[in-house]
C-alpha cells in the first residue's frame, strides 16, 4: 500500500512537473519566436533601407552616365553640324573657283579675239601683213646700225690719230708688264696640270660643250693651247679664278666630265672656297694678336686673300701694314694691339669697293662703323689716305706703315689695277640691263658673255639687246681695241626618275 500510495504520488508529483516543464517550455517557445520574429523585423528593416541605398546610387550613376552621353551626342551633332557647314562652305567655294576660272578663260579669249582683230586691222591699214613689218623694220634697224658703225669708225680712226702718243705709251707699258712673268702669273692666270693631253678634249667636250658650260658656270677664261699637259685659267677675279682651279682639279680627278657634274663641282668649290675666305681671317687675327672681332667682319678681311691692289695682295699687305704699326705704337708706348687693329682694318674697304661707290678709305670706315669699331680704328681706316683730316697719333701712324708697305719695290702696278677696274666695269654695265641673269669678262676683256633668263623667248630681243649693250659699252667706256659682245639663252630642265 506504501508503494502504491508511493507511486502514485510520485506519479502525481511527476505529472504537475510535466505541466510545468511543458509549460516552460511553451513560455521559452514563445519568447523564442517573438524573439526571432523580432530579429526578422529588424533584418528585413535594414535589407529594405540597403536595397534603397544601392538603388539610389545606381539611379544616380545611371543619372550622370546618361547625362556624359547627352553631353557627348551634343557634341557630335554640334561637330557634324560645323562638318556639314564647312562642307557647304567649301563646295560654295569651289563654285566660285569654277565660274571665276569660266570668266577668266572667257576673258581670254576675248582679249584673244581683240588682238587677232587689231593685228588684221593693222595689216588692213598697212597693207602689210605681220611677216613683211617686221622685215621692213628689221632693214630699217639693220640700215642705222651699219649707219651708226660707219660714224663709229670714222669717229674711231680720228680719234686714233689724236691720241696717238697715248696709245703708244699704253702700248709699251703693257708690253713691260707682259714681260714681268712672275708677277703678272701670280694675279691674272693659273695654271692647272693634267695627266695627258687626252684630258684636254674631254674638257673640251663634244663641239666645246664642256668648256662653255664651265666658262660660263665660273666666269673664267679657260684656255687649252699647246702648252704640254697643262691648261691656264685666266680672269681679272681672283676669287673666280681660284673657284674655277679647284672645280678643274676635282673634275680632273674625278673624270666624269660633262656640264651637269661641272655645276655640280663649281658650286662645291664655291662653298669651299667661303670656307677659305674665313679661315683666311681667322688666321690673319691669330697672327697679329687681334681679338673680339665680329664674324662678318672677319669674313671680308678673308676675302682679301683674293684680292689685288695695283698688284699687291690686299690681304698681305693689311698683315704687313699691322706689323709695322704695331711696332711703331710699342716704341712711342702706346697702346700696340690698338694700332695693329687699325693697321690690319686700314684696306678693309677694298674688299667691296667694287660694289659701293666711293674712296675705299671712306668706304671702310662705314664698314667698320657698322661693326662697332672704336672711334680711334674707324678714323685711322678714314684718313690713312687723307681723306679725313688725321685726328690722333694712331691715324699718323697706320698712314706712315701704310706708305712703308706701298713703297717696296714692285709694290705697285698702277695699269693693272686699271684694266681690272674696267673689266667690273664691263660686267656691271651688262648687268644694268633687264633680263639679264649672268655677265662675264672674258679673254681679257676683249669679249663680254651675257647669259639671259630663260622668260626672254624672242629672237630679235636677243639680237636687240646684244645691240644695246654693245652702244652702251661705246658711249661709257674707254678701251683698245674692240669688245666683243655674246648673248647666249640657257635652257634648262630637271627631271627625277624614282
Amino acid at each position: 500500500m506504501g508503494i502504491i500510495a508511493g507511486f502514485l504520488l510520485s506519479k502525481k508529483i511527476g505529472a504537475k512537473h510535466l505541466e510545468g516543464a511543458k509549460s516552460q517550455a511553451e513560455r521559452l517557445l514563445r519568447e523564442a519566436f517573438q524573439e526571432a520574429d523580432q530579429q526578422k523585423r529588424e533584418k528585413l528593416t535594414e535589407a529594405r533601407e540597403e536595397i534603397y541605398k544601392l538603388r539610389q546610387e545606381a539611379e544616380k550613376e545611371i543619372k550622370d552616365r546618361r547625362g556624359e552621353l547627352q553631353r557627348a551626342e551634343r557634341r557630335l551633332e554640334q561637330k557634324e553640324e560645323n562638318f556639314d557647314r564647312k562642307l557647304d562652305k567649301l563646295a560654295q567655294r569651289e563654285e566660285e573657283v569654277k565660274n571665276r576660272q569660266t570668266e577668266l578663260e572667257n576673258q581670254l579669249k576675248e582679249v584673244e579675239a581683240i588682238r587677232q582683230e587689231q593685228v588684221t586691222r593693222l595689216e588692213e591699214v598697212a597693207q602689210l601683213s605681220r611677216d613683211e613689218a617686221r622685215e621692213i623694220l628689221l632693214k630699217e634697224i639693220e640700215e642705222d646700225a651699219q649707219h651708226i658703225i660707219g660714224l663709229r669708225l670714222k669717229d674711231i680712226e680720228e680719234r686714233a690719230k689724236r691720241e696717238a702718243e697715248r696709245k703708244s705709251r699704253e702700248i709699251i707699258v703693257t708690253a713691260v708688264q707682259r714681260c714681268a712673268v712672275d708677277h703678272t702669273s701670280d694675279v691674272a692666270v693659273s695654271t692647272v696640270a693634267l695627266p695627258s693631253d687626252e684630258m684636254k678634249g674631254r674638257i673640251i667636250g663634244r663641239e666645246g660643250r664642256n668648256i662653255r658650260a664651265f666658262e660660263t658656270l665660273t666666269g673664267v677664261d679657260l684656255i687649252v693651247d699647246d702648252t704640254p699637259e697643262a691648261v691656264t685659267l685666266s680672269s681679272f677675279d681672283p676669287v673666280r679664278r681660284e673657284i674655277a682651279r679647284l672645280s678643274l682639279e676635282k673634275l680632273i680627278v674625278d673624270g666624269r666630265i660633262h656640264p651637269a657634274r661641272i655645276e655640280e663641282l663649281v658650286e662645291k668649290a664655291g662653298r669651299d672656297v667661303e670656307e677659305q675666305i674665313m679661315e683666311a681671317g681667322e688666321e690673319a687675327l691669330l697672327e697679329t694678336g687681334v681679338k673680339n672681332m665680329n664674324n662678318d667682319l672677319v669674313r671680308t678681311l678673308g676675302s682679301l686673300k683674293y684680292r689685288y691692289s695695283y698688284g699687291q695682295n690686299a690681304l698681305k699687305h693689311s698683315l704687313e701694314v699691322s706689323h709695322l704699326s704695331g711696332i711703331m705704337a710699342a716704341e712711342l708706348n702706346l697702346d700696340e694691339e690698338l694700332a695693329r687693329r687699325a693697321g690690319l682694318l686700314h684696306d678693309i674697304g677694298k674688299a667691296v669697293d667694287h660694289k659701293i661707290e666711293g674712296p675705299h678709305a671712306l668706304i671702310g670706315a662705314d664698314l667698320a662703323k657698322r661693326f662697332n669699331e672704336s672711334p680711334v680704328v674707324i678714323n685711322a681706316i678714314a684718313s690713312h689716305h687723307e681723306d679725313l683730316e688725321q685726328q690722333s697719333i694712331y691715324d699718323v701712324i697706320v698712314a706712315s706703315a701704310d706708305a712703308i708697305s706701298a713703297s717696296r719695290p714692285g709694290a705697285r702696278r698702277e695699269s693693272l689695277d686699271a684694266y681690272v677696274r674696267r673689266l667690273e666695269k664691263l660686267e656691271e654695265l651688262a648687268k644694268s640691263f633687264g633680263g639679264v641673269s649672268k655677265a662675264y669678262a672674258i679673254q681679257a676683256g676683249r669679249e663680254v658673255r651675257v647669259v639671259v633668263a630663260s622668260s626672254i623667248t624672242d629672237e630679235g630681243v636677243i639680237h636687240k639687246l646684244a645691240w644695246d649693250i654693245a652702244r652702251k659699252i661705246e658711249e661709257e667706256m674707254k678701251y683698245p681695241g674692240q669688245i666683243k659682245v655674246t648673248v647666249t639663252k640657257e635652257i634648262r630642265s630637271i627631271e627625277y626618275a624614282k
